[in-house]
């Protein structure tokens, strides 16, 4: 900036200096001439005293000619025109016609002088067009004086300038002009640099702090060494604010963690919008819901992600147009699924400052509502069946303690008595037994926890079930993994379940099949599909396959798939199917897999793909 200054005020200087000895030139021809004028009118005949014809103008021009040469102080001046004025090439006073009257060159005197430019347009020229008439080849411009005789224009005085002489005169100064120009830009130059590292130091160290600060390594400055000048406070205030930011950023990110980690554990799809409706949070569940990954979601604008051709995408496009929320409600995608959608908009002090979208598998919320609706009916017999069982078991012993008194008394009794009083006490056996399993059923269960490969577990199941599996001809397949599948359960229960599952699918294909049984993990769980080709489930009784004593078999209990049932919840876990008449039955059992086991199975996923 201070070297555009120099340069600035440098250019002015020499532009004015160059236009001052223009101007200077031009008003000294034009005094030199007017001076010519005045002694020229001095000179003039009285031509009314001569026998000159004033009508004839050439006559005219003789006799003022001859006057004018013989007056000694215009012939004098005429002389000393080029020896006292240096920038002056010549001067001329010629008639109306152009014919030199008189001259400083007396070899012109009586030739037609030619016009020449006039010299005003030189002065009133610009800078650069200054500079280029002065350093151009030699030209010659003149200032002009008009003459009068009797009142009457008779001819003019001209003054001629030479470019050359004019140059001769502007050069010099030019020169010691550009070279003190050139001084003082190399001065404020030096000047500016010393300036500048003495006023932006301060600056410089400032901006280092503030990249210290940005990149998360805010300098420690202390108040005793930061001083008490303008720069000390701010540096003071500096290292304040990173240390803010620093502890800010942490939390933020401590925050963002486990805001992650609890998206990232949602079942439901969540879907947070800014004011401009662009997203900033997803949860993964989203992705299943959208069929796009987060990261092409976030940052994006609702009618980026959403398509008008959808049902779910025009609701949504409809409703955010119109800024209008969105109550509970079901939407079947393109693939046939129900999805439960609910948009809400977020305001604050009456402004609205975004939006959250909440997406939900209709289909789970159901299956949920299922399974805590079956999970209600077994508490509600459990706590049933634990008084009628009490209630029932005092008097069965109490029956069975008479009957075998009564037994005893009668040393003589008759072979149909004795045949009806041992019916009496298989059945009231029996009783007993049943009432027993009721006991067993719902009283708490004490488990042994342990870590087992859910692979082994399923092994020992097809060699329990194998017997039955042969008495009914079907075929057992089992699909499992070649890495141990690590689960936390007490294992004779787990076996127990697991047997339920595969008896009953034995048993749901009377003329032989194949029962496959598939180990697998789904995210951090275990999974275990036990799959028949049976005459499968009537939609009717769905809901009642897991309760207690519901049974579809002849001289069946009711009681193994509700154990089955009360165990997986013990573990945790839990037992849904699929089934279709004609074409069979699916089990699905969920199990929580070691943690250690799932953070592995990640790795191998990451290590195969990479």
């Amino acid at each position: 900036m201070v070297f555009v200054l120099v340069a600035t005020f440098s250019y002015i200087y020499i532009s004015e200096l160059l236009r001052q000895r223009i101007t200077s030139a031009y008003e000294t021809a034009a005094l030199l001439s007017q001076q010519l004028a005045y002694a020229t009118y001095n000179a003039q005949p009285d031509l009314e005293s001569t026998r000159v014809d004033t009508n004839n103008p050439a006559a005219v021009s003789a006799a003022v000619a001859d006057y004018l040469g013989q007056d000694v102080d215009l012939d004098n001046m005429m002389k000393s025109v080029v020896g006292n004025w240096p920038l002056v090439l010549d001067a001329a006073i010629v008639d109306s016609r152009g014919k030199v009257l008189l001259h400083t060159d007396p070899d012109v005197i009586g030739k037609t002088l030619p016009e020449r430019q006039d010299f005003s347009s030189v002065r009133d020229a610009g800078f650069r067009q200054q500079l280029k008439i002065v350093y151009s080849p030699a030209s010659v411009y003149e200032v002009s004086t008009p003459l009068q005789l009797d009142g009457k224009p008779f001819g003019e005085v001209r003054v001629a300038v030479s470019t050359v002489f004019l140059k001769n005169e502007v050069t010099p100064r030019l020169r010691h002009a550009v070279v003190y120009s050139g001084v003082a830009l190399v001065l404020s130059i030096i000047l500016a640099a010393a300036l500048s590292n003495l006023a932006l130091g301060p600056l410089e160290r400032i901006s280092r702090t503030l990249d210290n600060v940005s990149a998360g390594q805010p300098e420690i400055i202390e108040e005793e060494d930061a001083g008490r000048d303008e720069y000390g406070l701010v540096s003071l205030k500096i290292a304040h604010l990173g240390r803010q930011m620093r502890d800010t950023k942490e939390i933020f990110s401590a925050l963002k963690d486990n805001v992650d980690q609890i998206m990232a554990n949602l079942q439901d799809g969540l879907m947070l919008f800014t004011g401009d409706f662009r997203v900033v949070l997803v949860s993964a569940s989203v992705e299943r819901f959208v069929g796009k990954p987060r990261a092409e979601m976030l940052g994006k604008t609702v009618e980026q992600i959403y398509s008008d051709a959808t049902p779910l995408g025009s609701l949504l496009l409809r409703s955010f147009e119109r800024k209008w929320p969105v109550p509970p409600r079901e939407i079947e995608t393109v693939e046939g699924k129900l999805v439960q959608v609910t948009l809400d908009f977020i305001q604050q002090d009456g402004n609205q400052i975004g939006a959250l979208l909440t997406l939900r598998d209709a289909e789970s919320v159901r299956r949920i509502e299922d399974e805590i609706e079956t999970s209600r009916r077994l508490s509600a017999s459990s706590r049933i069946t634990r008084g009628v069982a009490h209630e029932v078991k005092n008097p069965i012993n109490a029956i069975v303690l008479h009957l075998q008194l009564l037994q005893h008394k009668l040393q003589q009794v008759d072979p149909d008595s004795k045949r009806h009083m041992d019916i009496i006490g298989s059945e009231i056996h029996r009783l007993d037994r049943v009432v027993q399993i009721l006991v067993d059923f719902t009283r708490q269960r004490e488990l042994h926890i342990e870590e087992v490969d859910l692979r082994r577990v399923v092994d020992e199941v097809v060699l329990l079930a194998m017997p039955d599996a042969e008495e009914h001809s079907v075929h057992v397949v089992r699909e499992l993994p070649p890495e141990p599948v690590k689960v936390k359960v007490d294992v004779d229960f787990m076996k127990q379940a697991l047997l339920n599952v595969v008896l009953n699918g034995e048993q749901a294909m009377p003329n032989g099949g194949t029962l496959t049984i598939t180990v697998s993990q789904e995210d951090r769980d275990a999974l275990v599909k036990i799959k028949d080709e049976g005459a499968g489930i009537a939609k009717d009784v769905h809901d009642k396959i897991f309760e207690l004593y519901f049974t579809t078999k002849k001289g069946g209990s009711g009681i193994g798939l509700a154990q089955t049932y009360q165990i997986m919840q013990w573990h945790y876990g839990s037992v849904d199917f699929e089934s279709i008449e004609g074409q069979g039955t699916t089990f699905r059992l969920r199990i929580p897999m070691v943690e250690a086991a799932v953070e592995a199975s990640r790795e191998k996923e990451v290590t195969t793909s990479g």
